[in-house]
């Protein structure tokens, strides 16, 4: 299988107090920016930052995710790879925390605990075009 990471996603308490940080501070531009989320491309990745409560939502995990914590994402081509992977990895030793379901931006994602309950979502979603190497863009 090939090693990849499309997607990270921070959880914030402050969306402008990010967005100044990332914008100024590192010069980087989003790609797009809402009340809840804000992307960022980066050289063959995606940052988001994700307002907390909605990320805890997301991941079906209320109550864990402080300032500071993160999902990480492994996007696959088709929405047919979702379900094996997860399996996969859950008898790899990890735990299923939100089984795949389609979100309401579309597409088909799930989210599976590794044995230290770090979460990773795995997901195909249209918005992300992906090329052979694995590298993923925004494009809503």
């Amino acid at each position: 299988m090939q090693a990849s990471v499309s997607v990270i996603t921070l959880g914030t308490t402050d969306l402008v107090r990010s967005r100044r940080f990332y914008s100024e501070g590192f010069g980087w531009t989003p790609v797009h920016t809402s009340d809840v989320i804000d992307f960022y491309q980066l050289n063959g990745v995606v940052l988001g930052l994700f307002l907390t409560p909605l990320l805890e939502e997301d991941m079906n995990r209320t109550g864990l995710v402080t300032p500071g914590a993160f999902a990480l994402a492994h996007n696959v081509r088709t929405a047919a790879e979702v379900i094996p992977l997860m399996d996969r990895l859950a008898v790899a030793g990890g735990r299923i925390t939100r089984p795949a379901d389609a979100p309401p931006h579309g597409g088909l994602r799930g989210y599976v605990a590794d044995p230290d309950d770090h979460a990773w979502e795995i997901a195909w979603n249209p918005a992300f075009a992906m090329d052979a190497e694995g590298n993923v863009t925004f494009g809503l």
